[in-house]
């Protein structure tokens, strides 16, 4: 079983756009792919269940039939950080359990899981918990989405070394480019250099997710 997280440099930097990309792209291959985003913020009351729009669109990407709550566990109305919505909500978000729902996820025996993760590698979840505190627990590879923008190597980078010290694997990582960038291929030469990870792909003006799934390479992996 193989088993992916995708973290970024940011809220908003590309991870559902690429989480769903490699997701088809698996299923493509012909592989049994399961898919989880354990914490959300930011979701509509549909049936009486909370839900948010990127665990849909994972769910409507793999092939092992999850529910949405199995999908993505812990989920608030509010678009606020997580460790906010949980303390208004008078609970509390802990690393085990969320590995606890993992395992609920590793029970279907799929090929792959792919794990989207929330804003950027250091969520906090509140009382001194972080996001990246599972992802070290169950020892998932890691792939970084890079948001190319002004300001971006520092950030890139940071999050590189952070993810590293904690004791993970980076695999690989993606250049996500949706709006122009001036030097954007000087700035993709120097996170290459600095990197040890592949380059998996370079997301420009997507379109639609075929385009994005085309834009990955998978073997890299």
């Amino acid at each position: 079983m193989n088993k992916y997280f995708i973290t970024a440099t940011d809220t908003d930097a590309g991870k559902t756009l690429v989480a769903t990309a490699i997701t088809a792209g698996f299923v493509a291959n012909n592989n049994k792919v399961a898919v989880f985003k354990p914490v959300s913020a930011g979701c509509e009351l549909i049936d009486g269940n909370l839900v948010n729009q990127d665990a849909k669109l994972l769910q409507g990407q793999s092939n092992c039939q999850q529910s949405i709550q199995n999908i993505n566990p812990i989920a608030f109305a509010e678009p606020i950080a997580p460790h906010i919505a949980a303390f208004k909500a008078n609970s509390a978000i802990q690393t085990d359990l969320i590995s606890a729902y993992f395992n609920d996820v590793m029970q279907i025996n799929a090929d792959v899981i792919i794990t989207e993760g929330a804003g950027g590698w250091r969520l906090p979840l509140g009382n001194g918990d972080f996001l990246s505190d599972f992802v070290k627990q169950q020892q998932l590879d890691v792939i970084l989405v890079v948001g190319m923008k002004l300001g971006c190597l520092n950030h890139a980078i940071l999050t590189y070394e952070s993810i590293l010290n904690d004791g993970v694997n980076v695999v690989g990582w993606v250049a996500n480019h949706p709006v122009h960038m001036q030097y954007l291929e000087e700035n993709i030469e120097l996170l290459q250099s600095t990197f040890k990870a592949p380059l998996l792909g370079r997301l420009g003006f997507i379109s639609d997710i075929e385009q994005a799934i085309n834009s990955i390479d998978l073997e890299l992996l």
